[in-house]
């Protein structure tokens, strides 16, 4: 059970830093290298086993706390033109946090359960 985690540390570290890296033409694109860059160190931190439980609870609620504050006020989708280009945005945003949050709510169980 451990590999697996590891292997998906790994995965989610790529996806992480493919996350930043995507963000080169957004207007607030240091926002977001900054929100995936943690993502990335802290997969990494979890693959070598040096994340501790509290910043993976912490990093869980900032991200579920992003989620409510970017969602925007009328979801219609993440496709470009099947709706507002603002609410399409938004929308993409608050499903990336809610991706990162996923993934920290799983580091954090593990951790747990390691201890125990």
């Amino acid at each position: 059970m451990k590999t697996i985690f590891k292997v998906l540390a790994i995965v989610f570290t790529l996806y992480f830093l493919w996350g930043a890296y995507v963000q080169n033409n957004d207007p607030d694109a240091t926002l977001w290298y900054a929100i995936y860059g943690v993502s990335a160190i802290a997969s990494l931190l979890f693959l070598f086993d040096k994340l501790p439980f509290v910043a993976a609870i912490s990093l869980f609620v900032c991200f579920i706390g992003g989620v409510i504050f970017f969602w925007p006020t009328a979801f219609e989708g993440v496709t470009i033109g099947e709706g507002d280009i603002k609410n399409i945005e938004e929308g993409r945003e608050s499903l990336g946090l809610l991706v990162n949050a996923v993934v920290m709510l799983l580091f954090a169980w593990r951790i747990k359960a390691d201890r125990n």
